[in-house]
């Protein structure tokens, strides 16, 4: 049977009431509340829970905040990942919002929605309001799997997330093509060139190494991609041109010392090229990969996309070029 205390302040007067729950086989369990109808009720479904052996330790969770929570998750969640740095960066700026002093068990969905709103008319992007939910879903996932909280509740699946955005469908024509390599220096141009028949990331870029290419079976192996494999990548007779141009030097980097961000932007201005950023490179040597008709599976084995909806946020076909196809 439970026990029912009220609490009282200095003068006397009842500012809650305790519900101490003890049953054979559980550990004791407490909560106070402001009424004594939720003290009882609150005592009802927990002694109704145990003698049905549904009921879930959540002392953990009562007494664990999100802020709490977000720096456990950083040290072993976010720190192991590639986009570690990035991710810790967004949890920073998690915990500096209200929402983060709130107890992992307290937190709804209208608690969610309600900081959802607070940052988008801040100016957050859709994009990174739903990346910051992620975290702190995978965070309830990881604590109810990890974390001895089994009790918890998922919020986030019951908000309404914004909405993902339209996938950035920038090509680079080839006037504005001819006018970028133009303005490039001979090591950029090289890497330009190289980035449009191989698909391949700038960070991959940058760590290409001289004994990972193969110039007899014409490939470059990537070791420890952005998702966690290796993979192999063909290089097209115009990628092995541009490293034979190359000075070879074996166990150092094929592409060293190059600033390849700011370069590229520099390029651009030069150029009069607006809104291109060197990741649309990929996009355009996604495209380019299909407009020379491979299937998904051989351009997926290229890029190293795992599912063909993120290959398609990738590939922009000129309605041109499917146009010749049909002839």
């Amino acid at each position: 049977m439970a026990t029912i205390n009220s609490r009282e302040d200095q003068d006397g007067v009842t500012i809650g009431w305790q519900a101490i729950v003890r049953k054979k086989g559980y550990p004791s369990q407490s909560k106070t509340f402001r009424t004594k109808r939720d003290a009882e009720a609150w005592a009802r479904l927990t002694e109704s829970a145990m003698e049905r052996g549904l009921w879930q330790n959540q002392s953990d969770a009562d007494c664990t905040t999100l802020a709490d929570a977000l720096d456990r998750y950083g040290r072993e969640v976010s720190s192991l990942k590639k986009s570690g740095k990035i991710e810790l960066y967004r949890i920073g700026n998690l915990k500096m919002d209200k929402i983060a002093k709130l107890h992992l068990s307290r937190i709804r969905g209208a608690d969610l929605a309600e900081y959802r709103d607070r940052r988008l008319k801040a100016g957050l992007s859709d994009s990174s309001v739903r990346l910051e939910l992620a975290i702190i879903s995978n965070l309830y996932t990881v604590a109810m799997k990890e974390w001895r909280m089994e009790g918890l509740r998922n919020p986030v699946l019951s908000v309404r997330k914004p909405s993902p955005g339209k996938a950035r469908d920038r090509r680079l024509s080839p006037i504005e093509e001819k006018k970028l390599l133009g303005e490039c220096t001979p090591s950029l141009k090289a890497i330009i060139l190289f980035a449009l028949e191989t698909g391949m990331r700038r960070g991959e870029i940058q760590k290409l190494l001289w004994k990972d290419v193969d110039f007899t079976k014409c490939t470059a192996q990537l070791l420890d991609t952005k998702n966690g494999e290796d993979r192999f990548i063909p290089l097209s007779s115009r990628a092995i041109a541009v490293l034979k141009k190359l000075p070879p030097n074996i166990n150092v980097k094929v592409f060293p010392g190059t600033d390849i961000s700011h370069s590229f932007a520099a390029a651009c201005k030069r150029a009069e090229i607006k809104d291109l950023r060197f990741h649309d490179l990929r996009h355009e040597a996604t495209s380019r990969f299909f407009e020379k008709r491979l299937n998904p599976v051989q351009v997926a084995a290229i890029t190293g996309h795992k599912t063909l909806q993120m290959l398609k946020r990738y590939t922009h076909l000129r309605a041109e070029d499917l146009a010749k196809l049909l002839e």
